[in-house]
């Protein structure tokens, strides 16, 4: 079965009666896997030919044809596609340096593993195979590694593998759940991930290896969702330290703090354009979780997804 591109607006019929927490600390802490639902491989089919995959695209998450799958639109929302269409949830999207693939997790095995695919959603390959929770895939810069969160030894812990799956090794070692998110600068040379080792979720640094540690956050409240402008000067993240969830920045040692969005909604899951000029993220404030996008310094806020599902997870192609 071919995918099915959408126009911006879709006529959605359904709306569901369970969602997503919108409060920021729930969904912060949800470390385990995600919904249980039994999983089948979609059809390695031809991809519609009327869909662009080899241009500036964002990839996200929606449940607007049931389950969590991974959706593809361009920047300005016009146009979107359903890419990994399957009965078993899909999430934690990454693109690959050169953006020739997506890695993801996916339940539809029965567990939740780590996938890679092409962006049409051709060419699906397990990377992890086991009984644990496997999430949170990043690609490091030269595209060779991919680091992930995994509670294979019991608790949440960062692992760094090679890019087809093999030689998966811990590079963080708390012992305390949990450590998860991880996200390689674009130099290869540092990771941050959100961990709750001090009690509160905090973002920290580590080297690519898992040395030298440093809390960038340190602020008592849940701060996550860490992400690397594309010049390595600026990380993007989400925090509730003024009251609700809002997007914020600041430099890469932590300092120069500066709020970006400032509303009574949840505001989640920042993403740099890769010019580094602009920021798509998740928003309640219509009511239902959309994408948005805003200048890097927060102005000009544009609506790119409408309909009554959830649209979240945005991850702008490099």
């Amino acid at each position: 079965m071919n995918p099915t591109i959408h126009s911006k607006n879709p006529d959605a019929s359904r709306l569901y009666s369970w969602r997503r927490p919108s409060a920021f600390i729930l969904a912060l802490a949800m470390a385990g896997s995600l919904p249980a639902c039994s999983g089948e491989n979609p059809a390695d089919s031809d991809p519609d030919p009327d869909f662009d995959f080899s241009g500036d695209l964002i990839a996200f998450r929606s449940d607007r044809d049931g389950p969590f799958d991974v959706w593809l639109m361009t920047p300005d929302g016009e146009e979107s596609i359903n890419v990994s269409d399957n009965s078993g949830n899909d999430g934690d999207i990454a693109w690959a340096p050169d953006g020739s693939k997506i890695a993801f997790a996916s339940e539809r095995d029965g567990n939740t593993e780590i996938y890679v695919m092409n962006p049409d959603g051709t060419g699906l390959a397990r990377l992890t195979n086991n009984t644990d929770v496997d999430r949170f895939p990043n690609w490091s810069p030269d595209g060779s590694s991919i680091a992930f969160a995994t509670n294979r030894d019991g608790t949440s812990e960062v692992y760094v593998m090679d890019s087809d799956g093999d030689n998966p090794v811990r590079i963080t070692d708390d012992g305390n759940c949990c450590n998860e998110s991880p996200t390689f600068s674009p130099d290869g040379n540092t990771i941050v991930f959100r961990t709750n080792r001090d009690g509160d979720w905090e973002i920290y640094s580590m080297d690519a290896d898992g040395m030298n540690l440093v809390n960038l956050t340190n602020d008592g409240q849940a701060d996550g969702d860490a992400v690397w402008s594309p010049d390595g000067s600026k990380i993007a993240f989400s925090s509730t330290r003024d009251g609700n969830t809002e997007v914020y920045v600041m430099n890469a040692d932590g300092t120069g703090v500066e709020r970006l969005t400032n509303n009574a909604a949840v505001d989640r899951y920042p993403s740099w354009s890769p010019d580094g000029t602009s920021i798509v993220f998740a928003t309640n404030r219509n009511g239902n979780s959309e994408i948005y996008v805003m200048d890097a310094d927060g102005d000009n806020p544009m609506r790119l997804t409408n309909n009554f599902d959830v649209d979240e997870l945005p991850v702008w192609r490099p």
